[in-house]
């Protein structure tokens, strides 16, 4: 006779220890000690990263990676989209034709001059931390 669990739809047989094993991995989670939760403090025991990407209109979409590289062909304004709440992240800036870098309206500026530092010709860093709205930006100085 076979047992049908009501809340799951999922018919046992009478040899229930076959059944299980193959519905675990397509109907069932399997168990893995590794997999990260989303509603639990986790403490890692491996970095977490993405891999550099390379986005050189200066319109970093956040859902896409943390980290970015940027060598504008022209001028530019850092925007960014899918703006999540608690990113941070890096973008190198190339900017060896010496164009100018604006920000659009919801990229915040920290520092009065980072946006005439980064016109200049060069290579820098800037430093980015999301609060679901807005973006805010810091800047290293150009690259040695």
């Amino acid at each position: 006779m076979a047992t049908t669990l009501v809340s799951t739809g999922i018919t046992f047989p009478n040899d229930t220890t076959q059944t299980v094993a193959a519905i675990i991995g397509t109907s069932v989670q399997a168990y893995d000690a590794d997999t990260a939760k989303t509603d639990t403090t986790q403490n890692y025991t491996k970095p977490q990263r993405s891999a550099d990407t390379v986005d050189n209109d200066a319109s970093f979409d956040l859902n896409a990676a943390q980290n970015f590289t940027c060598t504008p062909a022209g001028n530019v304004a850092i925007t960014f989209t899918n703006i999540p709440d608690g990113q941070s992240g890096a973008i190198v800036l190339v900017n060896s034709g010496g164009h100018t870098i604006t920000a659009a309206s919801t990229t915040k500026v920290m520092g009065d001059a980072l946006l005439d530092t980064v016109t200049e010709a060069g290579t820098y860093v800037i430093g980015y931390i999301s609060d679901g709205t807005n973006v805010r930006i810091y800047n290293s100085a150009a690259q040695q």
